[in-house]
């Protein structure tokens, strides 16, 4: 198996191998350009980027409509969690939380996933005369969502409780410093974890991970996208942990939040921005941990 490595977008570390079954270059010389993009003609884009942009603008404009639902004076229509000592959980209640938490995951994470998207698609070009097709690439980003939709059940089992015992409001904010200054505490240790930078490393190499797990077939490249997606949640998860400390519809830190894990997964001075943010979100943390004690 030989090896050759280069950048594409000039920051994400790539690989591309020649190997039985997936011969992504032959052994000429080629441009990063040929080589990361084999000629992708528009219909090949838009068959691979058309879904992504759909649900992030989709997811988007659900939660800044929610959001302005539930400051606006039309909050007594919308949907809330019930408050502390109020009436009990139902199912619905569930089930609407646990569609919001997919709708906030999509929106701030598939925009991520273009690179890897992009990637596939250029080797499943490169495949296609021996059976491969650039509509796979959709399922890997599904299975890349399917990952984050998982995580969701986890964030519901995280805010339900906060609800229950009265450290969020139904407006989906905390109500003391304490909590918010220890997710900010939590995820900012998590920056510096060896777990986060191994996961984070996944990410930045979408090419070096399709080599490492590459699968053939609609299953195969399901799988490969929700083991992909499942790097990333390792990466992210204290991040969209950081909602609950700063308020759930708060679509500013929302945006926030999506374009730093945007810059952290694909820009080249990923690991400066992972290591500032550690910083900044302690520090920030124990600023409201001291004005809580204080006060």
């Amino acid at each position: 198996m030989r090896l050759h490595r280069f950048n594409i977008f000039g920051n994400i570390s790539m690989m591309a191998v020649t190997r039985p079954g997936l011969n992504t270059m032959n052994n000429r010389n080629v441009s990063q350009r040929d080589a990361a993009f084999p000629q992708l003609d528009w219909k090949d884009r838009c068959t691979v980027y058309g879904g992504i942009v759909l649900v992030s603008v989709l997811s988007w404009w659900y939660m800044v409509h929610s959001s302005h639902a539930m400051h606006s004076q039309s909050q007594m229509k919308m949907w809330m969690p019930p408050a502390a000592g109020g009436r009990g959980w139902y199912a619905e209640d569930f089930a609407i939380l646990f569609g919001m938490w997919v709708v906030m995951m999509l929106a701030m994470m598939m925009p991520t996933v273009f690179p890897m998207a992009s990637i596939h698609a250029s080797l499943c070009k490169q495949r296609r005369a021996g059976g491969g097709s650039v509509v796979l690439s959709n399922v890997l980003v599904l299975g890349y969502a399917f990952a984050w939709i998982v995580f969701s059940v986890i964030g519901v089992a995280v805010q339900w409780p906060l609800h229950v015992t009265g450290v969020l409001s139904p407006m989906m904010e905390p109500y003391t410093l304490l909590f918010s200054g220890a997710v900010l505490v939590l995820a900012g240790v998590y920056q510096w974890t060896p777990m986060k930078t191994a996961c984070l490393e996944r990410c930045r190499s979408p090419l070096g991970f399709l080599i490492q797990h590459w699968k053939n077939g609609v299953l195969g490249t399901f799988a490969a996208g929700m083991r992909y997606g499942l790097f990333c949640v390792g990466c992210c998860w204290a991040l969209m942990f950081l909602m609950l400390a700063l308020g759930m519809m708060n679509i500013l830190w929302m945006a926030a939040i999506a374009l730093f894990v945007l810059a952290e997964k694909v820009a080249p001075f990923g690991s400066v921005v992972r290591t500032a943010a550690g910083v900044v979100f302690s520090a920030w943390g124990c600023y409201w941990l001291f004005v809580h004690f204080g006060a």
